[in-house]
């Protein structure tokens, strides 16, 4: 099947969660949507629980992807992780997936797949990625924290100044997931960002 019928369906799938919950989304109304069988839709994701799969591992895959465009929009460290907090929390205002993601908290109608991987006997190279480990808010905090010190390290950095980046960044993060449970108000999230970041550099 060709991806563009894989975004498709994950977009019905989608669309349908907007509108009710997981439990009443139905698989012949998501293929109906996408303009294909429901054996095609079987096909792809193998059952409910393998498109719920899929769905959160794009919303995943999204909120990553544009953690990585935050750090490359900037030159400035601290413009950088700013906008990676307010990518964060912006998306997770809008995107029920991810912020549940993100703070582990899943309403019942989301669908709420295991965090671990599940046997995967799909012939989709796609659907087997979904059916491995999806990741924990834990994980969300290392691999933004880990990818920001990546791109904010440059050469010849010292050990010292390497631990105190990552403990900058992960503070960002936690900030940022923080402000995803509880919205901060005036100033939004770049504020207290950059109060945070100028104690830490400069304290």
């Amino acid at each position: 099947m060709m991806p563009a019928a894989r975004e498709s369906l994950l977009d019905a799938a989608y669309t349908a969660l907007a509108r009710r919950p997981w439990s009443a989304v139905r698989m012949v109304d998501v293929a109906a949507a996408a303009g294909v069988s429901r054996q095609t839709l079987y096909n792809e994701f193998g059952s409910k629980e393998g498109l719920a799969r899929a769905l959160v591992r794009r919303e995943a895959d999204g909120y990553l992807a544009g953690v990585e465009r935050a750090l490359a929009t900037h030159s400035d460290a601290r413009d950088r992780l700013t906008a990676t907090a307010e990518w964060t929390a912006s998306l997770a205002h809008d995107n029920a997936l991810v912020r549940a993601m993100l703070t582990g908290c899943w309403s019942e109608r989301l669908p709420s797949p295991t965090l671990s991987a599940v046997p995967s006997s799909s012939a989709v190279p796609a659907q087997r990625r979904a059916d491995g480990p999806l990741p924990s808010p834990g994980d969300f905090v290392a691999m933004v924290r880990d990818r920001a010190v990546t791109v904010l390290s440059g050469p010849g950095v010292g050990k010292s100044d390497l631990a105190d980046l990552a403990r900058s960044c992960e503070l960002v993060v936690r900030l940022a997931l923080s402000c995803v449970a509880a919205p901060p108000g005036e100033g939004g999230v770049a504020d207290l960002v950059r109060s945070a970041l100028h104690r830490q550099l400069t304290g």
